[in-house]
């Protein structure tokens, strides 16, 4: 799936992208301009729920509320309006859709959003119950945490200024200053392809950081995933592009304990019946897909 044209298609939905439910009650998303406003996405709220087997559910059925730890700086993804605390995006509500589908209602789930670097110390701690925020699958993580899904694919892209000239993918960072989050994927690439210098690899918590740093000519590129990058091009079109093709695989998982198979295969059961009756493509189409952008999901990966 590519998701080149999100760079333009997501300018004119933005607001739609940051226009969702409060704590797990999604309101309905405005459409781009000319277009049929989308109606607000629900799930079915199972009952009798039982995932044998599992600490994880077991936890989560006696505090009677479900964690999920998310992002909150990702337009389109994972957003948390600063004005209304209200939670938007595809992997929101992808998180709301498993929720409901392990029998908690919308006003059952507590958010926790957490950095790129402490997320496996987050899942094997108990923090969150799950985590679903752009969380690319590899084997790696897998030695620390578990993964259910793939439930969508992105690839690793990078955002520059409007008006560089000198960047134009990744064979050409080569003495440019280049930000990323710590523990992401996407910089630990740039460090074991040497795209850039050693020197010139800046770290922050933060995908937002990274923006407010290359707005201010304190780097010269940020680069993550193309879905990312998107929502941040979208927000100040005048101000900030993407540049190339995208460069790498990024499969999106979400992030479970790595010694609870029972409640990994839960979900993914989940996931798999969301994309067979068409509950992922409802998901898609009110969130990532307002750019115009098509996309289907991606095939689970069992284990």
């Amino acid at each position: 799936m590519k998701l080149r044209t999100l760079a333009v298609g997501l300018v004119v939905g933005a607001l739609a992208l940051t226009a969702c439910g409060r704590e797990g009650s999604p309101t309905a998303p405005t459409a781009p301009e000319g277009q049929e406003a989308p109606a607000a996405l629900s799930y079915p709220v199972a009952t009798g729920v039982q995932v044998a087997g599992s600490p994880v559910f077991e936890a989560m059925t006696q505090r009677g509320r479900v964690v999920i730890g998310v992002k909150e700086d990702q337009p389109g993804l994972g957003f948390k309006d600063a004005t209304t605390g209200e939670y938007s995006g595809f992997d929101i509500e992808m998180a709301r859709m498993v929720a409901a589908g392990l029998g908690f209602a919308p006003d059952k789930i507590d958010y926790k959003p957490i950095p790129s670097a402490a997320r496996e110390d987050s899942i094997s701690r108990g923090d969150v119950d799950y985590y679903v925020g752009t969380y690319t699958i590899n084997d790696k993580r897998k030695q620390l945490i578990s993964f259910a899904g793939p439930y969508f694919q992105a690839g690793q892209s990078i955002l520059v200024r409007a008006d560089e000239t000198a960047i134009t993918g990744p064979q050409t960072l080569k003495g440019k200053k280049v930000c990323s989050a710590s523990g992401s994927t996407p910089i630990q690439r740039v460090r074991d392809q040497g795209l850039t210098e050693p020197e010139n690899i800046v770290e922050f918590q933060t995908y937002t950081q990274c923006v407010d740093q290359l707005l201010t000519n304190q780097v010269d590129a940020v680069t993550t995933d193309d879905a990312i990058l998107a929502g941040y091009a979208s927000q100040q079109p005048d101000e900030l592009k993407l540049v190339g093709e995208p460069f790498s695989e990024e499969p999106y998982g979400i992030g479970l304990n790595k010694d609870d198979s029972a409640l990994r295969n839960k979900i993914n059961d989940l996931l798999q019946a969301a994309e067979s009756d068409g509950t992922w493509q409802k998901i898609y189409d009110n969130t990532l897909g307002l750019s115009g952008s098509p996309a289907s999901p991606p095939q689970i990966q069992r284990y």
